[in-house]
């Protein structure tokens, strides 16, 4: 689809980037290359667009989560189902964020690779029983941190890789040596 089909369909280059933002896998990864490459929208625009379309399912997925895991664990399947994921995702989760909670969600969420945002972010928050406040505020962080590489990734070519790669090392070093 060309940016002229979603004009032609009345919807604004913009709304399509926000909607897209709020998709799992694609999130913001997808829709700030989409709004600063294929409809030229001024990149602080297309970061404010993208990264606020992207927080907008964290606070539903962290809050509706439990309630809808726990009324399906009453049927006998699923809650077996449920209870199988949950204790083999604890026990073969990730050491990162076992280990480090916070900051391994933070490094987990900030690095923009497909399946790394916020949606799989939430999930891990429920997943290891995080609190909710901190994992908002750590996907929160996480996302502004993808955005920032994408956005580098966009303008940049090859250099802004270089730039994003060697900030982000930077940020992870300086974040576990602080522990």
């Amino acid at each position: 689809m060309t940016p002229q089909d979603f004009v032609a369909k009345g919807l604004s280059p913009e709304i399509a980037v926000f909607f897209t933002s709020m998709l799992p896998i694609i999130e913001l990864r997808g829709a700030l290359p989409m709004a600063i490459n294929l409809f030229q929208i001024a990149w602080p625009k297309a970061f404010l667009i993208s990264f606020i379309g992207n927080l907008v399912p964290v606070p539903f997925i962290l809050w509706l989560l439990k309630p809808i895991v726990n009324f399906l664990s009453k049927i006998k399947p699923l809650g077996n189902f449920f209870n199988w994921v949950f204790e083999r995702t604890r026990r073969k989760g990730d050491k990162v964020i076992e280990k480090y909670e916070e900051i391994g969600l933070l490094a987990f969420v900030a690095i923009p690779l497909p399946g790394t945002g916020a949606w799989t972010g939430a999930l891990i928050a429920f997943l290891f029983g995080l609190d909710f406040k901190k994992s908002f505020l750590v996907i929160t962080i996480g996302v502004f941190i993808a955005g920032v590489i994408v956005t580098c990734l966009c303008l940049l070519s090859w250099l802004g890789a270089i730039i994003a790669g060697a900030g982000f090392i930077l940020v992870a070093i300086l974040g576990f040596w602080k522990l």
